[in-house]
């Protein structure tokens, strides 16, 4: 039976789908600690939430397997002698806009794709209802694209998808860590697969390469000085002494991720590869900065970045500039000064500082 599913998740586009049981994860005491310690930040709904999270029964009345997939959305491995790409490099195709002229955003990798709660979503259910109809009768499966209240790395670890590296993320030894994860709770009884044991070594390269020393220590994040959770989670002002770390970067970050030594492995996903929006790779910081609620609905419809709302990206963006603009930027910055929304005008006045001391030090005007 689990061969069958295993094959059914491939035939519908997941590259990787391994079998647990549905019994609690046994990180749940890191778990609540980390609760504890206030590390989520302003993410109140994992509290909210923490004991379906720490018991999947509760989540699923019954629940007796999880099912955990991975889907790629990486690329093929670089051949020899080809460019090694840094942290904060961009995508680049043949089907790519010409490069702004003017300073450019960086966008997390997955956020350069249609919206993957999209793309996976029917795959997702037509396996859920395949499972149904194997398990007959009184079958029930439920499922979840890292939206479900369960503790999703630590099962698919325990279901030998990957293991959780030092970075706190999923690494899959054939897909290096460029993968979304998504799980099927199911009434159903399956043999569970073994669990995959660590092979970070003695590797340390996503501490390092932090740019705000979120990674606290191997295997420990403080959500509230990570990048991704400032751009995306944070609804409030970012903190004046985390915004020069942020860089360029607009909408989540990469650094932890592009570091690892088992991304050699990742290739481009069948379910991915062909929801890449081109248009993202090099957003123009100040043209983003002209967008209006309804410009920026049409500019990101159906990508993760909506998620940011106006509000919260046009921060980023104020942000991003302030850190690499020049007096070009300034016009535009000083527009968003005039925000009605105090958030944006806050970020740009921040910005028109940092942009201004830039220009008296080189004498740039």
């Amino acid at each position: 039976m689990k061969d069958r599913i295993q094959q059914r998740a491939r035939d519908l586009g997941f590259d990787a789908c391994r079998i647990t049981t549905a019994s609690p994860p046994e990180s749940h005491p890191r778990f609540q600690q980390w609760l504890a310690d206030q590390r989520h930040g302003h993410m109140t709904y994992l509290q909210r939430n923490s004991s379906k999270r720490l018991d999947p029964d509760r989540v699923l009345p019954g629940a007796k397997t999880i099912v955990t997939l991975a889907v790629s959305y990486g690329d093929s491995p670089p051949t020899p002698g080809s460019p090694r790409r840094t942290a904060l490099a961009v995508d680049s195709t043949p089907s790519a806009p010409t490069p702004p002229a003017g300073p450019a955003g960086v966008l997390a990798r997955y956020a350069r794709f249609t919206d993957y709660h999209q793309v996976l979503a029917h795959p997702l259910q037509a396996l859920a209802r395949w499972i149904d109809q194997l398990g007959g009768p009184g079958t029930r499966s439920l499922w979840y694209i890292d939206t479900g209240p369960v503790l999703e790395r630590d099962l698919a670890q325990r279901a030998g998808l990957g293991f959780i590296g030092k970075h706190t993320n999923l690494i899959h030894r054939h897909l290096g860590n460029w993968i979304l994860l998504a799980e099927i709770l199911t009434t159903l009884k399956i043999e569970p697969d073994s669990p995959e044991k660590n092979r970070c070594g003695s590797c340390t390269r996503c501490l390092a390469a932090c740019p705000t020393a979120a990674i606290t220590a191997p295997f420990q994040l403080d959500a509230r000085r990570c990048i991704s959770y400032l751009t995306i989670e944070l609804k409030e002002p970012i903190p004046l002494e985390l915004r020069p770390a942020i860089g360029n970067r607009i909408f989540g970050c990469d650094d932890c991720l592009s570091v690892c030594p088992w991304n050699r492995f990742a290739h481009a996903g069948a379910l991915m590869k062909n929801h890449a929006r081109a248009d993202l790779a090099e957003p123009d910081l100040v043209e983003l900065l002209a967008l209006d609620d309804l410009g920026f609905k049409r500019r990101f419809a159906g990508t993760p970045i909506l998620r940011a709302k106006r509000r919260g990206f046009l921060r980023n963006v104020c942000v991003a500039l302030g850190n690499v603009g020049g007096a070009p930027a300034l016009p535009a910055l000083q527009r968003c000064a005039d925000d009605p929304d105090p958030l944006i005008a806050e970020h740009a006045g921040w910005a028109i500082r940092r942009v201004q001391a830039r220009a008296r030090l080189t004498g740039d005007s």
